[in-house]
């Protein structure tokens, strides 16, 4: 790894991640082994599941896609896809603390034979060329620079009219700087949230084609409102990405929620398909 994603996966490195993930699952009475218990905490974006299957279900996923899950964290998209799908994925990650808890996870779920984790960058997959009908990427490319490296490894690991489906945070209306720390970055050196724009020339330049976007900012508002009412109302729940978050996990999304709410950033959907 290169110096930035070292800094990166340290951001994300979290100490007995899956003692404290089972410690909050025996509080809430449940084990782990249905991949639907795992979701307040495995699905480490803007809107979690609700977000995943928003994503998911302008696709077409059948049991004979190969799928490949870009900074897959603890695996939680990949289990929901072949639970729900059938599909084989391979989850890579940065963050060999995300890595090694995600193939635990698998295991207690039954899905190890289904699901590959490995560590690696999204900037040098370790996967062969043309092996991927499906690539999806939740909020990973805020903390990569090069847009366009990232682009060209899609590319190069999708068939030919494959599909790459991204979920990410994203510049908005205003220049404005960002206020940290944030919960992919505490500093502003770790953070290269880009323009919708970057993204699509960068896309275009790489061989795939945009096929549709969408802007999330009302939904992340409305998520963000829900959750914040519930916690000031019955506290932090045992089981959530604070988990993953440290003891700044309050400021990091109070800060969020500030910056979507000043139109600084936003989160977006962008679904590319790879020219032939």
């Amino acid at each position: 790894m290169d110096h930035l994603e070292t800094r990166v996966a340290r951001h994300y490195t979290s100490e007995d991640l899956l003692g404290r993930i089972d410690a909050a699952l025996a509080q809430l009475g449940l084990s782990g082994r249905n991949p639907d218990d795992l979701k307040p905490v495995d699905e480490f974006h803007t809107g979690g599941l609700e977000a995943t299957d928003a994503l998911l279900s302008q696709l077409e996923i059948s049991p004979e896609l190969k799928v490949i899950d870009i900074g897959a964290g603890l695996g939680g998209t990949a289990r929901h896809i072949v639970h729900r799908y059938g599909a084989h994925v391979i989850g890579v990650d940065l963050t060999r603390a995300f890595v090694e808890t995600g193939r635990a996870l698998n295991e207690r779920a039954g899905l190890e034979s289904a699901i590959t984790m490995i560590e690696g960058s999204a900037l040098n997959l370790p996967v062969a060329a043309g092996t991927a009908d499906l690539a999806v990427m939740f909020h990973v490319g805020m903390n990569i620079d090069d847009k366009d490296r990232l682009m060209r490894e899609v590319a190069r690991v999708l068939r030919p009219g494959g599909t790459f489906a991204v979920f990410d945070v994203m510049r908005d209306n205003t220049s404005e700087e960002l206020v940290f720390p944030l919960p992919w970055a505490s500093e502003r050196e770790n953070s290269f949230v880009a323009h919708p724009l970057a993204y699509r020339t960068a896309a275009e330049t790489a061989g795939l084609e945009l096929v549709t976007q969408r802007n999330r900012r009302d939904f992340t508002l409305h998520y963000f409102g829900r959750v914040l009412e519930a916690v000031k109302t019955n506290g932090l729940p045992p089981l959530g990405i604070h988990l993953l978050m440290g003891e700044t996990a309050g400021e990091k999304l109070r800060n969020y929620v500030a910056n979507v709410e000043a139109h600084r950033i936003a989160p977006c959907e962008m679904i590319f398909r790879k020219t032939p």
